[in-house]
């Protein structure tokens, strides 16, 4: 099997895995027990919420453990709103967010009344700085940006985000979705109000998410309940999956920058060969993107046509967002991007890992080859 999907969900780390099989069958009490199993099972939750924050280096306090980052986006988003809606309901977002923050603000404003402004992108995926900057006003509250698009990879400018609200309206929020940064880039929490997180995308448990709330931030809490995540996040706490994420993010940590360097040789040899390819158009951009990720269109061709016959060959790629592919109209990134019906149509996501080997691109290079000079060309 060659898997190159690693953007929508990595495998299971074996170490996590064993240690959450001892966690469920040893410590299964519940946390807010008053005797000692409880109190054990509490203490090892806290334990990671601690060895969390000194890897994000933030407080254990600014960290709440959800079910995942969609649940960490919603709460970031819809929780900001309604808490500083009396000082004002205007959103401002983009238009390559991902599901769960794109249709959270269609929500807020077709249900709550909120006015969301869809910032637009070049043709590289970046968002247009001058036209976020157009359009910060006295009343807007949130401004929420993905930092490492899901689909083709870019790298948007946070940095430079932040410094346009401490330029015109210090009070506003900042909330970026960081799912496809974390264990590949570095993040720096310091410049955010809020950042989302899946523990899924770095080799983790699915259903086990963390939002990152700096401690001058507030939220009205979206689950109301007891006194579980400081009263942010009500319900029994899933303690086995939170107490797993932070031997999941140590080891998605441990020799990032080996890692780091192994996926950019990859994605660099596969660029190469890619471009050999007449009807081949390679849609991440060269600079400021992810090493992890690399989207193509081979023009002419129905990318679903194309997957199903390199999965014929044990390859497994993606035509476009997991949380969008049983929809039928092009990727509203690429469309956004500005590119052309043929190109935009016909586009093929793979995503490497450090697990991704040479002899796995090479067999995918070979096998996609292949396919593309047997199946015919859509008219």
């Amino acid at each position: 099997m060659i898997y190159l999907d690693y953007v929508s969900t990595t495998p299971l780390n074996s170490e996590v895995n064993r240690m959450y099989q001892s966690l469920l069958n040893d410590y299964f009490a519940n946390a807010d027990s008053l005797y000692s199993l409880g109190i054990q099972t509490s203490r090892l939750m806290e334990q990671s919420r601690y060895h969390v924050s000194k890897l994000l280096n933030v407080l254990p306090q600014e960290l709440i453990f959800t079910s995942g980052a969609s649940e960490s986006n919603s709460t970031a988003i819809k929780g900001c709103a309604f808490q500083y809606q009396k000082r004002g309901k205007h959103i401002i977002t983009s238009v390559i967010e991902h599901s769960s923050v794109y249709n959270t603000c269609l929500q807020l404003k077709d249900v709550f009344g909120f006015d969301v402004d869809f910032i637009s992108v070049d043709s590289q995926g970046r968002i247009d700085l001058k036209e976020l900057e157009s359009k910060i006003r006295k009343d807007t509250i949130l401004i929420s940006i993905m930092y490492v698009s899901n689909e083709v990879g870019t790298i948007q400018p946070i940095e430079e985000v932040r410094k346009l609200i401490q330029k015109i309206n210090p009070q506003i929020k900042l909330h970026v979705d960081m799912v496809q940064a974390l264990g590949k880039i570095p993040v720096d929490l310091s410049i955010v109000d809020y950042a989302s997180f899946s523990a899924h995308k770095i080799y983790g448990l699915k259903g086990s998410g963390l939002l990152y709330k700096k401690e001058n931030a507030s939220l009205v809490p979206l689950i109301n309940g007891g006194q579980q995540e400081n009263h942010m996040r009500g319900g029994t706490s899933n303690t086995a999956t939170h107490t797993m994420f932070a031997k999941t993010l140590r080891l998605a940590l441990e020799n990032a920058k080996e890692k780091y360097d192994h996926v950019m040789k990859l994605n660099q040899y596969v660029r190469q060969q890619l471009q050999k390819e007449d009807d081949i158009v390679i849609n991440t951009p060269v600079s400021h993107s992810s090493p992890y990720i690399l989207n193509f269109s081979c023009v002419g061709y129905k990318p679903e046509v194309l997957l199903h016959a390199l999965e014929e060959k044990g390859c497994y790629v993606s035509t476009k967002s997991t949380c969008s592919s049983h929809k039928n109209d092009v990727s509203h990134t690429l469309a956004a991007m500005h590119l052309s019906d043929d190109i935009a149509s016909s586009a093929i996501r793979i995503s490497f890992s450090h697990l991704t080997t040479q002899q796995e691109v090479e067999e995918f290079l070979y096998h996609l080859h292949h396919i593309l000079k047997t199946i015919k060309k859509t008219r």
